[in-house]
């Protein structure tokens, strides 16, 4: 007996390494709005029996703030790169080591061993873009690349300005534009930012990160906004385009992991290792229009996600742009001091 149930657990295991065990049971994701594909939810509770609820957040730092709280019930969170280590230093990701899972090796090598977590013990990529300029270019025929579009907005734009309520992105496009560097502690740099954020605000109608359906129906003019939902928004109103500010911009990456406090573990390994397939990946793509950073999911996909404009930075612009990293917390709480007064 105690033989047969050495091998029924070994076996058990294998399953398990392989994802091929049958799960059940629930899954809780908690992620950026309208950025989950439900078809690949849909895939995910077929093939495992599990039923996954998704819940929305609109920033990194609201996330944050939830878990940190506790008793929220989530299995799997979504950080941006330059959050992730915060999470780890804070002992809120569980240690689930994807880099052993049977689907790290589709893995793009530029996304292995990333700064943000050596090695991939907690994360596995979910997606990755950059941060710009979405305009309405029906109502403003000027130049469309450049971080001027909401903070010294031309005329046509003025009062018709949406900005996405992300402290990183925004404070990278602002410190550039002033002509800093990304995590910069300069207190003359931020000065600067803190006033021109301040003045260029009364020319903003919101700061929201719901922008795709306000852009198409004409309610926003022009808009912070990501590539892939600069995309989405194209495809509902051929006006809008992306712009990539010359002054700089932010390359970002969104990664899956599982919280120290899952109740559903073993759910979220599987998770984990099926969105590192590549033709899951690219349901993941297809839904919100961004890349994966998962080789072979591109076979899947529809062509213009390999040629899209939004997608594809024009040659000039292409250096502009900087992947954002954590910068150190006296730093960081710098600009949540700027983004507190900001968000009055």
């Amino acid at each position: 007996m105690k033989h047969r149930l050495t091998i029924a657990a070994i076996t058990a295991a294998l399953l398990a390494t392989t994802g091929l065990a049958r799960a059940e049971g629930e899954l809780n994701l908690f992620n950026w709005g309208n950025y989950t594909a439900p078809e690949m939810i849909k895939k995910f509770e077929e093939t495992y029996k599990v039923k996954v609820t998704v819940t929305d957040y609109d920033s990194n730092d609201t996330a944050l703030g939830k878990i940190r709280q506790g008793g929220h019930g989530y299995d799997i969170v979504v950080p941006s790169a330059s959050y992730v280590p915060i999470w780890i230093s804070e002992g809120l990701l569980l240690e689930s080591n994807p880099n052993q899972m049977e689907n790290f090796k589709n893995v793009d090598p530029r996304w292995v061993d990333v700064p943000f977590d050596p090695g991939r013990k907690y994360t596995v990529p979910w997606q990755w873009g950059t941060t710009g300029v979405s305009v309405d270019t029906s109502v403003y025929k000027g130049d469309i690349n450049t971080s001027a579009i909401f903070l010294d907005p031309p005329p046509e734009l003025a009062g018709k300005i949406n900005v996405v309520p992300e402290m990183a992105d925004v404070m990278h496009l602002a410190i550039r534009y002033v002509g800093g560097e990304p995590c910069t502690g300069d207190l003359e740099v931020l000065k600067k930012v803190r006033d021109k954020l301040v003045e260029a605000k009364t020319k903003w109608i919101s700061m929201n990160y719901g922008n795709i359906e306000a852009m198409a129906k004409g309610d926003y003019a022009a808009t912070v906004n990501w590539n892939g939902s600069s995309m989405r928004m194209r495809k509902e109103k051929a006006a809008i385009h992306y712009g990539y500010p010359k002054e700089g911009y932010p390359i970002w990456m969104d990664n899956a992991a599982i919280l120290k406090d899952a109740k559903n573990v073993e759910n979220a390994k599987l998770f984990l290792n099926f969105i590192m397939d590549p033709e899951n990946a690219a349901l993941i793509s297809g839904f919100a229009k961004y890349g994966n950073g998962i080789m072979g999911s591109e076979k899947f996909m529809d062509p213009e996600m390999t040629s899209a404009p939004e997608i594809v930075a024009p040659p000039e612009f292409a250096d502009k742009g900087a992947f954002m990293l954590t910068c150190a917390p006296e730093v960081q709480a710098l600009y949540t001091k700027i983004w507190t007064e900001i968000q009055k």
